[in-house]
């Protein structure tokens, strides 16, 4: 019986190569804490993460025989990060979909619906502290749909003044759900665009 603990990267991954799932396992425990760390790195969120090392060991048993890997470490740190890549794409898709569906879309799912209105009351929240002039820019400019020029005017102040005003009310909204955790802050990219 074969101690696959004992072999070099070099050799499990050409044992891999020959479809050995034996090699495969023992590539799995030797890199898959480092793996989830790295994920994790980058998305800040276990579960994400778990995924994204789930996804990247299944792609790698699955083009074993199509792949030619000179180092597995690198190859597999370099999978968890386009598989990153990949998900904030798919996320951001998604999302992106979500918020130019009209409301009562048939396929707007339930869950968009709750996932926009969390994200609409957490930020009407962060709105409402804002200081008075701050948090009136932000609503001519969200609610009312004007631009600066129209909101300079109807405040009577400059267009830098509102300039300034709509910047520090997107940098508190964001800062504040930060704290929310990443799909918060990307729904926020997206919404505050």
């Amino acid at each position: 019986m074969r101690l696959y603990s004992k072999f070099s990267d070099a050799e499990l991954t050409a044992l891999l190569t020959e479809s050995d799932h034996d090699a495969y396992t023992e590539i799995y425990n030797r890199f898959w804490k480092k793996l989830l760390a790295i994920a994790y790195n980058h998305t800040k969120d276990k579960s994400d993460a778990e995924e994204i090392v789930q996804e990247v060991f299944i792609s790698l048993w699955n083009k074993r025989n199509k792949i030619n890997i000179q180092t597995i470490d690198r190859y597999l740190a370099t999978a968890i990060k386009f598989t990153v890549f990949n998900s904030y794409y798919r996320k951001r898709k998604r999302i992106n979909d979500m918020l130019n569906k009209m409301p009562y879309d048939e396929s707007y799912t339930i869950e968009d619906q709750i996932a926009a209105a969390f994200l609409k009351e957490q930020i009407n929240g962060i709105v409402t502290k804002l200081p008075e002039k701050c948090r009136l820019v932000f609503q001519y400019s969200r609610d009312q749909g004007l631009n600066i020029p129209e909101i300079a005017k109807e405040m009577n102040i400059a267009e830098k003044t509102v300039e300034a005003h709509l910047n520090k009310a997107l940098k508190t909204i964001r800062g504040d759900l930060s704290e929310s955790g990443t799909l918060l802050v990307l729904l926020t990219e997206l919404f505050l665009k």
